[in-house]
Formats: structure tokens, C-alpha cells, sequence
């Protein structure tokens, strides 16, 4: 790997990358990188490595998803596995500002936002009117999706009806080529500021996207994207008005059974996956959500790195495949691998499997939220969408259902995808009764190294 110019918030701003990212951009090599988006072939191959960044493990390849499970967990889950990194986000109790997961979760986040900029920026090069709209729709996207990622992290929750003036993270819209330009001193813009940027960027990638685009980025996913961040807001007619829509228009359904959007690639449930194989995947051994979560003595092995509480798992009634049951057949399963003998979660099986990011399962769950909160039946009654997720799991239809009915719901059904942590703080639930909704130790700290720069970052309450 060549030697990186810049440190710190210079290089998490994008100038420092991997050798093996599609975009090797130092200060010393920025004619290279001009050279490698001069032609339209070069923006596709960049957009490519947009989707490569999206999956690394410091995102949600593993911490995207994985941190605000630890950090949500209230009996939950728990951390066995020898990572300090992650036993102290599970505990909470040590979490410093030196947390290697915070670190390099913040690192790789402006990279990757970097890498965004530097495709917006080049797109006059592509000819073709089509295509150039496209590839801003994806890297538009891509920015709001990290930018989304980190205020939700990094930041006090949002809090609907409010001025949200609490410290968010830096904005940085134009991308770094030059040493001269890392050498900026971005501020912490408000929670707000961040959440207006993300809502701008998922707003013209709706209008830029086409509506089919294979397994990349497509209209619909924007709309789910975007209906998820109003949903976070607070804002239930938005985020209604949007998940209705891609349930009745992206053509996309839910898959028979609830396990097969685990084991199978882009299934028709899928709105969106993160494209994995067996060469080119988050992890297999130090990384990865498979690696994690599985305990298995035959196929992949796994750590056995996170239990899942039996507590957990009760909540699940008789027949539910979501439950605990034989490895083959539900989601929580009784590892016989590595730490044998404790709960794991099939979500994450191997390696070499996709990670869906956006279900239709959770449309369905936005919607039957929505509308039990503003009294309506758009699409749907809130108990058919509820018994129709639940149905598909086995589990025993309701015969009403309340605001706190769909919660639970989007706990059983999205268990272990990334939710539980922004869920208990959009709606103020308590973690426990330590840890409130809006407790600083719920909030992952600027990383050490940005502020021994001297930047203008304010470290966050408490660390």
C-alpha cells in the first residue's frame, strides 16, 4: 500500500484510501485520479466502487449494521468474542474515545462520502444525458445513505418538532483532490443541517434514478431510503406516503418464507442487497456479520462472537421460523460450533451471502406504523400489514394491533439488521434504565485522532 499524505480528519475526508479501492486518490497522485474520471467508462468504474466502499465491514458490511445491535441491546444480545472494540460498545461502560469501531467507522464513512463527491464532480465527462443522471442518482445516494449513518451515531437523536440545533457531524459536498484541500477545517454542522442534506440528496436521487437499474441503486430504493429517515423524524406522512408507494409500485413482494431472503441473492422480497461472494465479501475470519453471528460445526463455522438471549427469543410464540428452532428451519438457532451451546442468528450465515439492507418487510412495517399513528388506512389497515409480515413467519395472526403492537413487530421481524438502537431513540424508549434514550453513552464518540488535530470538532458529552 502506498504511503497515505494526509491524517486524521484530512485523510477520513477522503484523500487517504485502501490499495485496493477503486479510487487511490493522495494528494502526490491527483492527476491519476483525474486521469482514471476523465471518461464516462471511468465514472461507471467509480460508481462500482461506491458500492465496494458501501460494503466494506467498517460499514455496513459489518459496524452498520452490528453497532447500534450492541449498543441497543437491553438483554438483547450479548458480546463473547475476544474484540475489545466490540465488547465495549456491547458494555458500554468502557467505551472510550479510542474505540477502534468508532474510529474506523468515522474513517472509512468520509471516504466513502469523498469518493461520492469526486463522481459528482466528474460526471460532466459522460455524454450519454442518461447515464450521467444516473450515476449522480447513485452517488447521491451513496452520500445521503452515510451521512444518515453517522448523525444517527455520532449524534444526538432527532427530535421531531424541535430545532435539532444539537452537534451533528461535517458536511463536506466538494471532493478533496488536493492536500491544500483537506487542509479545511469542516465544523460540526447541526443535527438538522445533516438530516436537510441527507433529506436533498435522497430527493434528487428519486428524480434521477430509473426505476429498474439491476442490483444497483434504483428509484424505489431511494424512496424506501428516504422513507426510513422521515420515519426517523418523526415526519408519518411522509414516510407513509413513500413506503406506500414502493409497496405498490416497486414490484417487489414478500418471499414465502422469511428465511430465504437470508440464504438467497436479490430474492423478489429485496429492495436493495449488499453484493457479496465468496472472494469479495465483508470478512471470513476477523470481519463480517456471518463471522459474528455463526456457531455452526458444519458449512462456515464462525466465531460464535454474539449470543442472542433466551429472553430474546421467547418473544417469539409457537411455530414463528424467525424464533428458536433447528439450524435449517428458524433464524435463532442453538450454535454447535465455536462457543457451542448459546443462541445465534441465521441471518448472517456465511460469508459469501448477501446483506439485504432494504426490505419490503420494513415498508410494510412503515406503514402499518404510520398509519395506526395518524388514525388512517392508506394502502392497508395497520393489522393486515402486521399479520401479513407475521403470517409469512408462521406466527399466529392479531386481532388488533396498537402503535406498540407494530414496534414490537419491527423488533421480532428486523431483529439484527441495523434498526434496534435508532428505533428505541426515535420513539424515547429507554435502552435500561441507565442507559436513557438520549444517553451520551448511546452516542459513539468523534475519534481521538480527529481531535488531537485541532480541527473544529467538539468531542461529544461524556468521552
Amino acid at each position: 500500500m502506498r504511503r497515505t499524505a494526509a491524517a486524521g480528519l484530512l485523510l477520513t475526508l477522503g484523500l487517504g484510501t485502501g490499495c485496493q479501492d477503486q479510487l487511490d486518490l493522495q494528494p502526490q497522485q491527483s492527476v491519476d485520479a483525474e486521469q482514471a474520471l476523465s471518461t464516462p467508462e471511468g465514472v461507471d468504474a467509480a460508481v462500482v466502487g461506491g458500492y465496494a466502499r458501501l460494503g466494506r465491514p467498517q460499514l455496513y458490511g459489518t459496524n452498520l449494521l452490528l453497532i447500534p445491535e450492541l449498543l441497543g441491546s437491553n438483554n438483547y444480545i450479548n458480546w463473547l468474542g475476544t474484540f475489545q472494540s466490540y465488547r465495549e460498545l456491547s458494555q458500554k461502560t468502557n467505551l472510550t474515545s479510542f474505540n477502534v469501531e468508532a474510529d474506523r467507522t468515522f474513517d472509512h464513512a468520509y471516504r466513502t462520502i469523498n469518493h461520492a463527491n469526486l463522481i459528482i464532480d466528474a460526471l460532466p465527462v459522460v455524454t450519454d444525458p442518461a447515464n450521467r443522471q444516473r450515476y449522480e442518482g447513485e452517488a447521491r445516494m451513496m452520500r445521503a445513505m452515510v451521512y444518515f449513518e453517522l448523525v444517527r451515531l455520532y449524534g444526538q437523536p432527532y427530535r421531531a418538532g424541535q430545532t435539532n440545533s444539537q452537534p451533528g457531524v461535517p458536511i463536506n459536498l466538494t471532493p478533496n483532490k488536493t492536500e491544500e484541500d483537506a487542509s479545511r477545517r469542516l465544523p460540526r454542522a447541526s443535527v438538522e443541517e445533516v438530516y436537510q442534506q441527507v433529506v436533498t440528496d435522497l430527493q434528487a436521487a428519486v428524480q434521477l434514478l430509473p426505476t429498474n437499474n439491476g442490483t444497483r441503486l434504483d428509484r424505489y430504493d431511494a424512496q424506501a431510503f428516504l422513507s426510513r429517515v422521515r420515519l426517523q423524524q418523526g415526519r408519518y406522512a411522509e414516510a407513509l406516503t413513500l413506503s406506500n408507494e414502493v409497496i405498490n409500485n416497486s414490484g417487489a413482494s414478500l418471499n414465502p418464507s422469511v428465511l430465504s431472503a437470508f440464504t438467497n441473492r436479490n430474492t423478489r422480497e429485496s429492495l436493495f442487497e449488499i453484493q457479496q461472494n465468496d472472494q469479495n465479501n465483508a470478512g471470513a475470519v476477523n470481519d463480517g456479520l456471518a463471522t459474528f453471528y455463526t456457531s455452526r460445526a458444519s458449512g462456515f463455522n464462525g466465531r460464535g462472537d454474539v449470543q442472542i438471549t433466551a429472553a430474546f427469543a421467547s418473544q417469539y410464540g409457537p411455530g414463528d421460523q424467525r424464533g428458536s428452532g433447528p439450524i435449517l428451519g428458524s433464524l435463532i438457532y442453538t450454535g454447535d460450533g465455536p462457543r457451542a451451546g448459546r443462541l445465534r442468528n441465521f441471518k448472517y450465515n456465511d460469508p459469501g451471502q448477501n446483506i439485504p439492507l432494504i426490505r419490503l418487510a420494513e415498508m410494510y412495517l412503515t406503514r402499518a406504523e404510520c398509519n395506526a399513528r395518524l388514525g388512517s388506512t392508506v394502502g392497508d389497515t395497520p393489522l393486515n400489514d402486521v399479520n401479513r409480515i407475521r403470517r409469512r413467519a408462521g406466527a399466529a395472526a392479531l386481532t388488533a394491533v396498537t402503535v406498540d403492537d407494530v414496534l414490537k413487530e419491527r423488533e421480532l421481524e428486523l431483529a439484527f439488521e441495523g434498526f434496534r438502537l435508532h428505533d428505541y431513540k426515535r420513539t424515547q424508549r429507554n435502552i435500561t434504565s441507565v442507559y436513557t434514550f438520549d444517553s451520551p453513552r448511546l452516542v459513539l464518540p468523534i475519534p481521538q485522532r480527529e481531535i488531537n488535530l485541532g480541527s473544529a470538532l467538539p468531542q461529544n458529552p461524556g468521552y
